[in-house]
């Protein structure tokens, strides 16, 4: 049998990184057009707060940016914060979005996480803010 435990108790780099990581947005280059951004990011994971299980999940984010854009590294930086976090399918999407507002005060956003199917369950959670100006 395999030994997986690590020869020291140190923050790895990339656990460093995360850790340490801010949610950055920079000036929209073209805040007179209204227009849509599409992320998806298809390895998040969290922790089911109840089991202690992984949830695996893609989250697809979806945005008409106001003044502000989100900055791809720091996003996908912020979502790898969750591995460890026990927190529920609905709460982490809520999240999610909150933070994501906060950071980019958009014009509308939505996100869509489809959490993997577990114990014959698939669950997704869409949540969104602001009013949508393309489909209106």
């Amino acid at each position: 049998m395999q030994n997986h435990e690590s020869n020291t108790n140190s923050e790895l780099y990339g656990e460093r990184v995360i850790a340490s990581t801010e949610l950055i947005s920079f000036p929209n280059p073209s805040p007179q057009r209204i227009y849509e951004i599409s992320i998806e990011l298809p390895e998040f994971t969290c922790k089911c707060p109840f089991s202690g299980y992984p949830d695996f999940a893609n989250i697809k984010l979806t945005y008409q940016p106001g003044e502000k854009i989100l900055e791809l590294k720091a996003l996908k930086l912020y979502i790898n914060s969750f591995r460890e976090v026990k927190i529920s399918h609905e709460e982490v999407a809520n999240k999610i979005l909150d933070k994501l507002v906060d950071a980019s005060n958009p014009i509308w956003m939505n996100i869509k996480a489809d959490f993997n199917p577990r114990g014959n369950v698939h669950t997704v959670i869409n949540v969104s803010h602001g009013t949508n100006k393309l489909t209106n």
